[in-house]
């Protein structure tokens, strides 16, 4: 990644150039607010998934913690497009971060600047082409998901990952791929950094945005849900339910749409990917790859 390039305030940096101060505020605080989005290669060349979305919620996520971006979603848009030619990629994972300065430190954040960068790179899949193919061993962490008044849980925020790294960390040691946390009343909230699904009955059940992220991909499951005919239901459950599924799987950008294969060491259905996860993600991958006429507006191309 040496040879590529991140935008910095409106300015290209070599990639080991691109530094902040060690008095940057967000650095000490984890006061500022990213995104993860995906740029994937089609016919017509590369194309950023669901473009406006993501920065729209970037927005959000600032709006929600009181800061104010110094730029337009428009400017945003354009800079991560600019940055992905740059850097000469076809397929990427891209990462904008809003973030505090060094000219103010301390809890009271007022006055202090803002500052955002995007990187982009080659990534794949995040919890390994095996577990797209195959499905993933996760298991219950020990750690909760935040309470919707200690932290602000629709909002991407950076220092809410500690949560998240913890939960991840607990899982790998354990020799599992990836945690699932409960929220504070016990039910299940979501993975470390991916929603969560499950099937029962050919009934789709995912939790309510009440304590988890408002997922992109969570969102595009839901819409292909819809559109062949499945009973969902937005509602919490708990996690002797989990156990019992027919089906469950993760959804997010870094994770795309990836099968759980068995939970706390109970195989969940019958141990395999089943037949609506292959389905959302035969969807999933046709419309990224732009194979998708009537989604062809999900698709932002460089």
């Amino acid at each position: 990644m040496e040879k590529n390039f991140i935008w910095m305030d409106g300015r290209f940096v070599p990639w080991a150039d691109a530094k902040v101060h060690v008095m940057t505020h967000t650095l000490h605080y984890g006061f500022g607010v990213f995104e993860g989005i995906r740029c994937y290669s089609t016919p017509k060349g590369g194309a950023v998934f669901r473009l406006q979305e993501h920065t729209t919620r970037l927005f959000d996520s600032a709006h929600i913690l009181g800061i104010e971006i110094p730029y337009k979603p428009e400017e945003i848009n354009e800079a991560i497009l600019e940055t992905i030619r740059k850097n000469e990629l076809r397929e990427c994972y891209i990462r904008p971060l809003a973030y505090l300065g060094n000219n103010k430190l301390g809890l009271n954040y007022k006055g202090a600047s803002c500052h955002v960068s995007i990187a982009a790179w080659s990534w794949g899949a995040y919890l390994g082409e095996d577990g797209l193919k195959n499905g993933i061993r996760v298991k219950i962490s020990s750690f909760s998901r935040h309470h919707i008044n200690v932290t602000m849980t629709n909002a991407k925020v950076c220092g809410a990952y500690i949560n998240s790294i913890l939960a991840k960390s607990e899982a790998i040691k354990d020799g599992y791929d990836e945690a699932i946390l409960l929220d504070v009343n016990g039910n299940v909230a979501e993975g470390s950094g991916e929603n969560i699904f499950i099937v029962k009955n050919n009934v789709l059940k995912t939790p309510p945005l009440v304590s988890v992220l408002e997922g992109i991909t969570r969102s595009t499951v839901l819409h292909f849900a819809k559109e062949k005919g499945m009973v969902v239901k937005e509602e919490h459950f708990a996690r002797d339910e989990l156990y019992t599924a027919d089906e469950a799987f993760f959804t997010g950008t870094a994770a795309e749409i990836t099968p759980i294969r068995e939970v706390d060491n109970r195989k969940i259905g019958d141990g395999k990917p089943g037949p609506v996860v292959k389905m959302m993600q035969e969807a999933f991958f046709a419309t990224v790859q732009g194979e998708n006429d009537s989604l062809k507006n999900w698709l932002t191309y460089i």
